[in-house]
């Protein structure tokens, strides 16, 4: 249990700074015993889950103790982010009272090997410490208890080198040590059930040794184990993709998390077919076939939510890999007020989706959001009154307020003949997954001059260009005038970080290249972020839209009739107030929304004039 005399210390300690009042240092010393009892059973219950442990024991450390009553502050500001007096906030003091550093865990940008083989799992659990850096002369060790110094002597003496300790919040200790010393455990059971002095069946620099070689069996515990770690580890990052990837000796697993991919854990070679087999046992693949490409879903739970996953495996040089694509309908589904659009742009998008007939385009290359702003589109018009058909290659995610058809092109289902066919369905609003060829976009074309509202994706650069390339696409210029409600071209730009953002300034010549005007002989204030553990160091955190919003005026109209080029659309829907995807940037800039690196990296392909 919590040492008195302690635990009396952080209270005094948090009276001083304001954080709570004499009446609640009271409480906690009257209440706290029976307090302590209902975490032990909620901390060991944890633990089994994460640890995989039936006979688990935890004592409750005194800042989680004072944590779990959830006070809110008295007088003093609390750090950003924070509701209520935390334990990363106490913990943060207690740190500087006794002249330590605090550091906040973040489990990416933990080196996997030194955690796991600096200290035991047993060990690191019954002392809650981690190992989080190394130099040839010291050793830094996260610590939630900074009394019990026997531990740090006793790991110095072993190592044989210097130990600082900086204090970490317990709670990150324990869930980086389930991590990590679970996932090691489920690997070191995986490689010896599956360790064997046989080739590799998929390194194509062995394909000559192919004799004799047995399939492995997926099911085995730990291979389970492993992939749960890896999903669950994807989904508590925001991760959009889980890439597996075979090497010569061993195989990376990467998560890409907004757009930008990290290394997170390295498999031992003879487990990484395992792991490949169960994941496509899991999507419903051939596990026999390893040398063609495969695709496969499916679903699974997380924090009350169905995750849908979509797996791609292909053959490479030293074996398969997979990557799942992490459809969260958490990022999906999302209201349109939170895609990033400001109001005048938010009101002309809602017009065009709730057009009772037309064409509606949406714009962009791979990885732009698009399949984002249609579902979120579909999600918020859908009713009971309307039906909402999609066509998509393949489905994205299955939602229940839809009606969704995925095109096989192996049985002549393409997109031409899905919307012959969908219109007989009685749709109110058709989705089309993209506007490939002729016969698509002029299938688009008509439901949508036969009363339907239709809403389709693009590959262009920017808003105007999406005419010029329907019109290449053989649609008659005065059908196309005559159906087409707004397109819309978009990108996606990492947010600054809210925890770490910090003032800054942009030079004269980043201001120029950018275009912002009336910049000459200035330095123009903006926002950065510094870098901190819940952006993983990168200063950003999340992602926004840029979007060009370009509504069909009746001038535009008159233009497209008239086959004007792109240029001259363009000039008129700027004439009308529209703003282009780098005028977008430079606004988000200018509200400390996103950075000068983002925007020129987002926006370099468009058209500026």
């Amino acid at each position: 249990m919590t040492n008195p005399s302690r635990l009396a210390w952080i209270l005094d300690l948090l009276v001083q700074h304001k954080l709570i009042h004499k009446g609640q240092r009271t409480d906690v010393l009257n209440r706290g015993r029976d307090q302590a009892r209902h975490i032990v059973l909620d901390k060991r219950a944890e633990m089994r889950r994460l640890l995989g442990k039936q006979r688990v024991n935890y004592s409750v450390s005194e800042i989680e103790l004072i944590a779990s009553f959830r006070f809110d502050p008295f007088e003093a500001e609390l750090p950003e982010g924070e509701t209520h007096v935390s334990e990363r906030t106490i913990t943060g003091i207690v740190a500087d009272a006794l002249e330590l550093e605090f550091r906040e865990i973040d489990a990416l940008r933990l080196n996997y090997k030194l955690v796991t083989e600096a200290f035991g799992g047993p060990f690191a659990e019954r002392h809650m410490i981690i190992a989080l850096d190394e130099t040839p002369d010291e050793l830094i060790v996260g610590v939630a208890d900074p009394w019990n110094s026997d531990v740090i002597a006793q790991v110095a003496r072993f190592k044989n080198k210097t130990v600082r300790p900086v204090m970490a919040m317990k709670s990150a200790i324990l869930q980086a040590i389930a991590e990590f010393h679970g996932f090691r455990r489920s690997m070191k059971a995986a490689a010896k059930e599956f360790g064997s002095d046989l080739p590799d069946i998929g390194n194509l620099e062995q394909l000559y040794k192919l004799q004799s070689i047995h399939e492995l069996d997926a099911t085995d515990q730990p291979v389970v184990q492993a992939v749960w770690y890896i999903l669950n580890y994807a989904f508590e990052h925001r991760a959009s993709d889980i890439h597996i990837e075979p090497k010569r000796d061993e195989a990376n697993v990467r998560l890409r998390i907004d757009g930008v991919l990290h290394t997170i854990h390295k498999l031992p070679k003879v487990v990484q077919p395992a792991v490949v087999s169960r994941v496509k046992m899991l999507a419903r693949m051939d596990i026999a076939e390893r040398r063609r490409p495969q695709d496969g879903r499916f679903k699974t739970s997380y924090n009350n939510q169905e995750v849908e996953l979509r797996v791609s495996t292909v053959p490479c040089a030293f074996g398969e890999k997979v990557v799942v694509r992490v459809f969260d309908p958490g990022v999906l589904l999302q209201d349109l007020e939170n895609l990033g659009f400001f109001r005048q742009e938010l009101l002309t998008f809602n017009n065009f989706i709730h057009a009772s007939t037309g064409l509606i385009l949406v714009t962009g290359p791979t990885g732009s959001g698009k399949t984002t702003t249609l579902y979120s589109s579909l999600h918020a018009i859908a009713n009971p009154r309307l039906n909402i058909c999609t066509l998509e290659d393949p489905i994205e995610m299955v939602h229940e307020e839809f009606n969704q058809m995925a095109i096989q092109k192996a049985i002549g289902f393409d997109y031409g003949n899905a919307i012959r066919h969908v219109l007989r369905q009685d749709p109110d609003v058709v989705m089309i997954g993209e506007i490939r060829d002729p016969e698509t976009a002029q299938y688009a074309v008509q439901a949508a001059l036969t009363g339907h509202l239709v809403i389709s994706t693009l590959h262009t650069n920017d808003a105007s260009s999406a005419i010029t390339r329907m019109l290449d696409l053989g649609v008659y210029s005065y059908l196309l005038s005559s159906v087409l409600v707004g397109v819309i071209a978009q990108r996606l730009v990492r947010k600054i970080c809210p925890h770490c953002a910090a003032p800054d300034w942009i030079s004269e010549e980043q201001a120029l290249a950018l275009g912002i005007p009336g910049a000459e002989g200035r330095k123009l204030m903006v926002k950065t972020g510094t870098g901190c553990v819940r952006c993983r160091g990168t200063g950003y955190r999340s992602r926004t839209g840029l979007y060009e919003v370009m509504p069909i005026t009746p001038r535009i109209s008159r233009l497209i009739q008239e086959g004007a080029p792109s240029q001259d659309i363009k000039k008129e829907a700027l004439n009308d107030g529209m703003l282009t995807l780098r005028d977008y940037g430079i606004k988000k800039l200018g509200r400390g929304i996103t950075t000068y690196e983002e925007i020129l990296a987002a926006t370099d392909d468009v058209n500026l004039y």
